[in-house]
């Protein structure tokens, strides 16, 4: 077996949110290709491209492990996939945890409040949205420095 590589997480990533659409109506795997862009590394782009796979949509840890996922980018993965009803407080202490998913985390908040993502939406999401990334960032602060 070859080694799995940045395309192979590209490519699983592709297959899982290909019929996916996000808030403001673009195809959502725009998401988590600008989050790879944001960070260095081949664990943290494994992990960026990634990071919502497991969480929305049915590409499960297990499934990442079978394709030959380093065991290190399926954990931050993990690290990263909030849990139906998961309190945000809890999943923020999971990803502190995970040094690449903080990283990973920050690249997320940081293109999920980009302005002109940002622009597209109605006021009252932008401002929920502004609210729950910026305390997302203070606790990240506060727990990971």
């Amino acid at each position: 077996m070859t080694a799995f590589t940045l395309d192979d997480a590209i490519r699983i990533a592709r297959d899982a949110h290909a019929t996916q659409i996000d808030l403001s109506g673009n195809p959502y795997i725009g998401h988590p290709m600008r989050v790879m862009a944001r960070v260095e590394g081949d664990h943290a782009k494994m992990a960026a491209v990634l990071h919502d796979v497991i969480e929305d949509t049915p590409v499960t840890a297990d499934d990442l492990r079978a394709a030959g996922c380093p065991e290190a980018v399926v954990t931050t993965v993990i690290a990263l996939s909030r849990g139906d009803d998961e309190p945000q407080s809890a999943y923020l202490i999971r990803v502190a945890k995970d040094p690449t998913a903080v990283t990973v985390k920050r690249a997320d908040i940081a293109d999920n409040t980009d302005p002109i993502r940002m622009d597209a939406l109605d006021p009252a999401t932008q401002n929920r949205l502004k609210a729950k990334y910026a305390k997302a960032i203070r606790v990240l602060d506060d727990l990971a420095g």
